[in-house]
């Protein structure tokens, strides 16, 4: 029985990443134990699409773009152990912006926080862009607590 399940789930998955839009719960496929996993490509793509979605479906923010990260620097890592079994890496960049406009951008990449466990995921905050103060103001939950 469990067998069985076990490839309903593995067919899901194949099935659903076929046909899935990207959402929050999307998994990164990146390792996060790489010292340079804040730059990576792939981390850096997720933010760009998913602030495109955010700006284009939040009302009353500014139709603009991300046009290039720099900057880009882990603050903390904090490895999984027994008591926190999630592996977590803040990171901080700079994104310049279609309108011309340089912002803060914080984010955090965590493992395994992807679909069904599976993956990273990535949250992320720019600055003056969480109308809703989902991440607090000025981005605190995704800054570490050294700040």
């Amino acid at each position: 029985m469990i067998r069985l399940a076990r490839m309903l789930l593995a067919a899901a998955l194949m099935l659903g990443g076929a046909v899935a839009t990207a959402s929050a719960a999307d998994p990164v496929a990146v390792r996060i134990d790489e010292p340079g996993i804040c730059g990576n490509d792939k981390v850096l793509n997720r933010i760009h699409h998913r602030f495109r979605h955010q700006v284009r479906h939040v009302p009353h923010l500014p139709q603009v773009d991300i046009l290039d990260f720099y900057g880009v620097r882990e603050t903390l890592y904090q490895p999984s152990h027994e008591e926190r079994p999630i592996d977590r890496r803040y990171c901080q960049a700079t994104v310049a912006l279609s309108d011309g406009h340089n912002r803060d951008v914080w984010y955090l990449i965590e493992k395994p926080m992807g679909f069904a466990g599976m993956g990273s995921n990535v949250e992320f905050c720019v600055s003056g862009f969480d109308r809703w103060y989902v991440y607090n103001g000025g981005c605190r939950v995704l800054r570490p607590a050294t700040w």
